[in-house]
């Protein structure tokens, strides 16, 4: 399984429009997302298009409208999300639960490869399945208010930051890209 940009693009938006919930922001618009994570507009519409129609976000139309989640970030499962933009977690066909493909193995009741495959399948779903966009949420602003970094569109994030050194620009590095090393943080012993 390998995540598409597309589904990258995704979580990354719905992980900012879950920090906008909690910093008191009620709506982003599209502009506003794809430029928190440096995306391109036109094709982040599209996924947010893709989003709203699966009931995970909900759009407000006019001037002032924009983007909000549809549902509590405790109820949005990361492995739903991937299952939705980029197809079954399965690396190949025939260890699929949701678009099982038999193989052109002889035995499939007894094949190393399906039965190794099984485990990576069941071993990504695991983790995936297992965390909410609040808790990846939670493991990002709590990241970035230990390093000392404003929330992402909260009004101290607005503010000019001003320092000088390498330091400063490993902060700066930091500040534009608050979903970087969330996985290493949520996942520990997992990642890869």
């Amino acid at each position: 399984m390998k995540l598409s940009k597309r589904g990258e693009y995704a979580l990354r938006s719905l992980i900012n429009l879950g920090i906008a919930a909690k910093v008191g922001r009620s709506l982003l618009r599209v502009t506003e997302l794809a430029k928190a994570e440096d995306l391109p507009v036109k094709f982040l519409e599209q996924i947010m298009q893709q989003l709203r129609e699966a009931g995970y976000v909900e759009s407000v139309r006019g001037k002032h409208g924009g983007y909000r989640l549809a549902k509590p970030a405790t109820k949005i499962v990361i492995g739903s999300v991937v299952r939705l933009i980029d197809g079954p977690l399965a690396p190949i066909g025939c260890v699929s639960q949701t678009a099982y493909e038999p193989c052109n193995c002889p035995d499939e009741a007894h094949c190393g490869l399906r039965m190794l495959m099984l485990d990576v399948r069941n071993a990504i779903a695991a983790i995936l399945d297992r965390y909410t966009l609040a808790d990846v949420v939670e493991v990002t602003t709590r990241k970035l208010v230990t390093s000392g970094l404003p929330l992402p569109f909260s009004a101290a994030a607005d503010a000019p930051v001003i320092r000088r050194g390498a330091k400063a620009s490993r902060l700066r590095a930091a500040r534009t890209s608050p979903t970087e090393g969330v996985v290493h943080q949520l996942l520990g012993d997992y990642a890869i």
